[in-house]
């Protein structure tokens, strides 16, 4: 990746540093009463937040069927919406029976766990505690008196103000690094179908084969095409990192080369794989079974 690469995602995920944090003056030294009566609060609030989602009844998915729709593109242009610009939802019999099936499982389900999900709560906070040093500049790390108590939502205004400014800096830098991006891809002169034919975002991959070919297929559950399948023709694999199959796809970047394309994929999963493959032609295709 030239732009999107690792480093620039982490950086997107610091453009909020603040978000969700609270000044309070507690915060200025250590003070166990005050980890514990803030600590029992957000386990309260996370516990009522999995019981209301764990009592949700699925029949309400069946509502769809028949449900009477208008395209976003014509609900937006302001026009009259005509007879002929409603569509009806016809539910199809698989996803019938998918919601059906959730629903039998509704209905036999066991009381709700709630030592379950405090034990998740407790785990979800150690692993937040660990990982605040690599998030956060040295600087203000240092100036927290309990990490504890900052990854529950709380700290000084001093530490807030800096929360701010670094945001604010990151979300500069990373959208310098975006409009470059644009600008690179647009000097590349690549039509939009052979774009679109390297959507994949949230998509898992299932298989990864190289050879004549690079040939990989996806689990699209999660993300936003119907295509399942992508097809490197005559390939030439400049980088393949471990651990691609079972990651998501996050990010691509297309180029043109005097015979074809280079194509760059960044992978959500460990240690964040990266695969750079020049080849002649990219192929898709919506297999079925």
């Amino acid at each position: 990746m030239r732009y999107r690469t690792k480093e620039w995602y982490e950086l997107c995920q610091r453009t909020g540093l603040h978000f969700g944090m609270r000044v309070h003056r507690g915060t200025y030294e250590l003070d166990e009463a005050l980890f514990l009566r803030r600590y029992k609060r957000k386990e309260k609030d996370y516990i009522e937040l999995q019981r209301e989602m764990y009592d949700i009844d699925p029949r309400f998915l069946l509502e769809q069927n028949g449900h009477v729709f208008v395209s976003a593109e014509k609900f937006l242009s302001g026009n009259e919406i005509s007879e002929e610009d409603k569509k009806v939802y016809q539910m199809p019999a698989e996803e019938r029976e998918r919601i059906e099936k959730l629903i039998a499982d509704y209905d036999v389900r066991p009381p709700f766990d709630e030592l379950q999900h405090r034990i998740a709560f407790k785990e979800m906070q150690e692993w937040d505690y660990k990982h605040q040093k690599e998030r956060l500049p040295k600087e203000i790390y240092e100036q927290i008196a309990d990490i504890r108590v900052f990854t529950l939502g709380y700290c000084t205004r001093e530490v807030m103000l800096q929360l701010k400014k670094q945001s604010a800096e990151n979300r500069r830098e990373m959208e310098r690094v975006s409009n470059e991006y644009r600008e690179a891809i647009l000097a590349q002169d690549i039509p939009d179908e052979i774009h679109n034919r390297v959507q994949f975002h949230d998509c898992t991959v299932t298989e990864l084969l190289t050879g004549d070919e690079v040939v990989i297929r996806f689990d699209i559950r999660g993300g936003f095409t119907n295509i399942n399948k992508l097809t490197l023709v005559a390939p030439e694999i400049l980088k393949q990192d471990g651990g691609i199959v079972g990651s998501y796809w996050l990010y691509q970047e297309l180029y043109r080369i005097d015979n074809g394309y280079e194509l760059h994929v960044l992978f959500d999963g460990e240690n964040m794989p990266e695969l750079i493959v020049r080849c002649a032609d990219i192929l898709v295709e919506e297999e079925c079974g």
